[in-house]
């Protein structure tokens, strides 16, 4: 059982490495983690649900079950991943991936006009774009959230960031997009990812963000 999970455990870590096109960087495989990680777990759960003769069988079919769970919902998310990155290049929108989970960062010069919650008529082409891919991997949840620098009243930034949110999700649902999928929630000024006190930091934290999250 020990030599079974620090197997898997260095599969986990080592996995496949690959050239990331967009930073030139090694990375490991989100399919080759996300099937080590869960073939750790069902090694382990599968070893723990049976008899003491048969633990080792146990965790053999824990792990490859798994792995196989891991591995596809991985594998599902660097598709997305890849679809996106190819469709939004030269967008200005931002593709960030955590483990499984996608977000794309819409900055908010690019999406509204200063104060409005409207969409612009030339972003309409990139909404178009993310809904196109959205539609095609139609096994993730949609959280939509808008954001705002500090400037103004937090009671005005508040409603600004909920109707920009709302905006953006209601497009994504005019597009085809199921509206069972999508959230759509305002935080205002209170996640800032850059200092308020720069005209360049107040515009990078004006923004709505899509996080993307596999439904298993």
């Amino acid at each position: 059982m020990k030599l079974i999970i620090a197997f898997l455990m260095s599969f986990a870590l080592i996995g496949c490495t690959s050239m990331d096109p967009y930073s030139g960087d090694q990375k490991t495989s989100n399919t080759t983690k996300g099937a080590g990680i869960g073939a750790v777990a069902g090694a382990v759960v599968g070893a723990a649900s049976s008899s003491k003769k048969d633990r080792g069988r146990g965790a053999l079919t824990g792990a490859l079950v798994g792995g196989a769970i891991g591995g596809g919902v991985g594998n599902y998310m660097d598709r997305q991943e890849t679809a996106l990155r190819n469709r939004l290049q030269g967008s200005g929108v931002q593709v960030r991936r955590e483990g499984n989970n996608l977000y794309l960062i819409m900055p908010g010069n690019i999406t509204f006009a200063t104060g409005r919650a409207e969409i612009r008529s030339d972003f309409y082409e990139v909404l178009n774009s993310v809904g196109l891919v959205l539609k095609e991997f139609n096994q993730t949840a949609i959280r939509v959230t808008g954001h705002t620098d500090s400037t103004g009243s937090a009671s005005l930034n508040q409603t600004l960031s909920e109707q920009r949110a709302g905006s953006v999700s209601s497009y994504l649902i005019s597009q085809g997009v199921a509206s069972n999928r999508v959230q759509s929630y305002g935080e205002g000024p209170r996640y800032p990812i850059a200092s308020n006190d720069t005209d360049s930091g107040r515009q990078a934290n004006r923004r709505v963000e899509l996080e993307l999250i596999p439904i298993q």
